[in-house]
């Protein structure tokens, strides 16, 4: 079974560019972020056409999130994330897929640092941790997928000495990952590839990309019965080469089911 996720960054923009990579790499699974668009605007039909059934949780000119399934209908088991029914970003949605459970997630970017965004994002993550919580002691097989904006590691960005008080690599945000992870998940990137420099997002600006000055923010968390069934990941970086595309590049995994 494969599941991916992409930070689409505009999914009526680059509709073409995504169902290009979806016929190209054809997941079971892909959890899109940053839909861009409200719920009457999510192209419905298109990626029907193109075999997969949807839900999703949009947002006007921002945020949104959504959760693809090759030739089934993903059933839908939550959106929003709990702990707070004032926040009204569409940043959760989650679905049951095959026996797997699957949160597609985009948590706050959170600059300027500090301020009312960075203070934002560190309610977000403990909210997070709170749900990741209950959902490992539920002891099914779960993932917590998207685009989390946080660099974990030095490992996961080109430049660390330029990025120690943006809100993705601040210590306060480190720490928020490094407990949700000590929870009991695992990130399957990291799991797969513990010393390799491999990168998910490249600035638009000052030819990022050709340098490969990047970042990963793009995870994958696999509670233990899913982690067990790991067997291969990868980033499909010639995506994030097209013109017009997402300065995300889709990243996938790969569960013996």
């Amino acid at each position: 079974m494969k599941i991916a996720s992409y930070n689409i960054n505009g999914i009526n923009g680059r509709l073409d560019i995504l169902l290009e990579w979806l016929e190209e790499s054809r997941p079971d699974v892909a959890c899109l972020q940053e839909l861009k668009a409200p719920d009457e605007k999510f192209p419905r039909r298109a990626l029907e056409k193109a075999g997969y059934g949807a839900i999703w949780h949009g947002q006007k000119s921002w945020n949104g999130v959504a959760i693809l399934a090759r030739d089934i209908d993903p059933i839908e088991t939550r959106r929003r994330l709990p702990g707070n029914p004032d926040d009204v970003h569409s940043r959760y949605i989650e679905a049951a897929i095959n026996g797997i459970l699957i949160g597609c997630l985009y948590l706050p970017n959170g600059n300027p640092a500090p301020g009312p965004k960075f203070d934002y994002k560190l309610r977000w993550f403990e909210r997070l941790q709170g749900y990741a919580r209950e959902l490992r002691d539920l002891g099914v097989p779960a993932a917590l997928v998207g685009d989390f904006n946080v660099m974990p590691t030095d490992l996961d960005v080109y430049a660390p000495e330029r990025w120690r008080e943006d809100a993705l690599f601040r210590p306060e945000v480190r720490k928020a990952f490094a407990d949700l992870v000590a929870q009991g998940w695992t990130d399957a990137i990291r799991e797969l590839y513990p010393d390799r420099r491999i990168y998910t997002f490249w600035k638009y600006f000052r030819n990022a990309f050709a340098r490969d000055a990047g970042l990963r923010i793009d995870h994958f968390l696999l509670s233990t019965p899913l982690a067990k069934a790991l067997v291969a990941a990868g980033v499909d970086k010639s995506i994030r080469a097209l013109p017009h595309t997402s300065d995300h590049a889709p990243v996938w995994i790969e569960i013996a089911v």
